[in-house]
């Protein structure tokens, strides 16, 4: 059965129709009394008029025009209407001076409607180009971020990545990554990339009288626009930061860690609301990662108390080594300075002295405790410690970086030491240093078998074993103690 044709009201239906119907009603009426004047002068050759029928014609023909007019009226103020809504609903995509710029250049209707959706269409046109780029964007940060996680060894190497990522995906001149004190008081540089001027990591900003202190308290995002230098001069930390600026706040369930800040531009425009966004995704991953990091430190650290607990617990069972852990670190850590390295060495060697002799735990107390020389065999027994610790570090990542230390402290640059047997350039610095303080306290304390020797006694017995021990390291060492 084929539907019924939709009988549409002459307001609803669409404006070609409209058009349509309105040339009938205008064209119709005069169309005919032509028409009919036509017949007339075929039929009799003349036209026969009255001013009754002239009257009526008339009429009928203004009244026709007065309905096309009016209705024709309709139709074009619905475009008006249409152009008017259209400009209301976009003039916050546009722009009321843009609005008021196409208005003043033409005042037909149709034209600055036409201009309308041609402005819309660029506008639609730059977002879609920017939603492009803000998505390649995060795509590279994300990519940069993903990359880092695997391979970093530390939380400063992470930061210092996010900062340097950030800044060069928005264009920033410079971005900085401030972390709350624990007081909640203060904010400190902990990473920072670009042109950062007049800010280093000594630099400390009181949160109350900083831009950044509502920004802490509301947890939410601060853009700052660019500002001529009146304006910078006034503003609180004017002279620190550059502006445009975008902040974004370090922050996890209800805890804030600090603020992630892109401080100027290399391009002439301010900071976008999906910049911001961003901004603030990465902001909120960073403070996940420091917390975890916290969470690992204190993980570590219980790690480490429970192993140097381990090491004490075999230190205190015999009466002649106590405080040897200790006082090896003391001699480790005078060299370490002496030497000039860095404070990431100082600790790991801190820390691998008072682990060096943690495999004891594995050796009888007969021969850990034997008054007198020790046989080959005993030897062969004592000599398993630095494996034995070494294993018993394995399980624990957090102490990777001890294990070799740990392993090899017994190592000879000749090749005579164990358990290995390594030589010359396989005995890295730390284990070097190492054996020197574990040596020279050797010396130095009481023995079953022995009395300690004097520090000249120790010198001169150090200084013989050059082909054994590096000799620079030693000088080091006594040019200390």
């Amino acid at each position: 059965m084929t539907p019924k044709p939709k009988i549409t009201a002459f307001h609803n239906s669409s404006l070609i129709s409209q058009f349509n119907i309105l040339f009938i009603l205008i064209s119709v009426i005069p169309l005919a009394i032509i028409y009919y004047l036509y017949l007339q002068l075929r039929e009799t050759g003349e036209t026969q008029l009255t001013a009754e029928s002239l009257a009526f014609t008339l009429i009928y023909l203004v009244l026709g025009i007065g309905v096309g007019y009016f209705l024709m009226r309709l139709a074009v103020k619905r475009i008006l209407n249409l152009t008017k809504a259209n400009q209301e609903a976009l003039q916050d995509i546009i722009g009321l001076e843009k609005i008021h710029e196409m208005k003043a250049g033409d005042s037909n209707e149709v034209t600055i409607l036409t201009r309308t959706f041609q402005e819309i269409i660029v506008k639609l046109e730059d977002n879609i180009k920017r939603l492009e780029v803000t998505k390649s964007t995060l795509q590279n940060v994300l990519a940069k971020v993903g990359q880092g996680i695997s391979s970093i060894q530390n939380i400063d190497n992470f930061l210092n990545l996010i900062v340097e990522t950030i800044t060069e995906a928005v264009a920033g001149k410079s971005g900085i990554l401030l972390l709350l004190d624990a007081e909640k008081k203060n904010l400190q540089v902990k990473a920072f990339h670009g042109e950062v001027k007049g800010l280093t990591k000594e630099v400390i900003l009181n949160l109350e009288g900083s831009i950044f202190a509502n920004m802490v308290q509301t947890k939410e995002n601060l853009a700052i626009p660019k500002l001529n230098e009146a304006a910078r001069k006034a503003f609180a930390q004017g002279d620190l930061f550059d502006f445009p600026l975008a902040a974004a706040p370090l922050f996890l369930h209800e805890n804030v860690f600090g603020v992630l800040v892109i401080s100027g531009r290399k391009i002439d425009s301010d900071f976008t609301s999906e910049e911001t966004s961003l901004l603030r995704s990465i902001a909120m991953q960073t403070a996940v990662a420091i917390e975890n990091d916290r969470l690992n430190i204190d993980a570590e650290k219980s790690y480490f108390d429970i192993i140097s607990a381990l090491a004490l617990a075999v230190e205190a069972k015999d009466p002649y080594s106590r405080g040897h852990l200790e006082r090896v670190a003391k001699y480790a850590s005078k060299i370490a300075d002496k030497l000039g390295l860095a404070d990431d060495e100082k600790h790991t060697l801190r820390d691998a002295a008072r682990l060096h002799d943690l495999g004891k735990i594995g050796v009888s107390d007969e021969v850990l405790l034997k008054d007198g020389p020790l046989t080959a065999e005993e030897w062969g027994i004592m000599r398993t410690h630095p494996s034995v610790g070494e294993e018993i570090l394995k399980p624990i990542r957090s102490l990777t970086h001890l294990r070799d230390l740990v392993r090899h402290h017994h190592e000879k640059l000749d090749g005579s030491g164990y358990p290995d047997g390594l030589q010359g350039n396989q005995i890295n610095l730390l284990v070097r240093i190492l054996a020197v303080a574990d040596i020279y306290d050797a010396l130095r304390t009481n023995r079953p078998y022995r009395q300690g020797l004097s520090k000249e006694e120790s010198t001169v017995l150090l200084r013989s074993m050059a082909n054994k021990v590096d000799q620079n390291i030693v000088e080091a060492l006594l040019s200390t103690v």
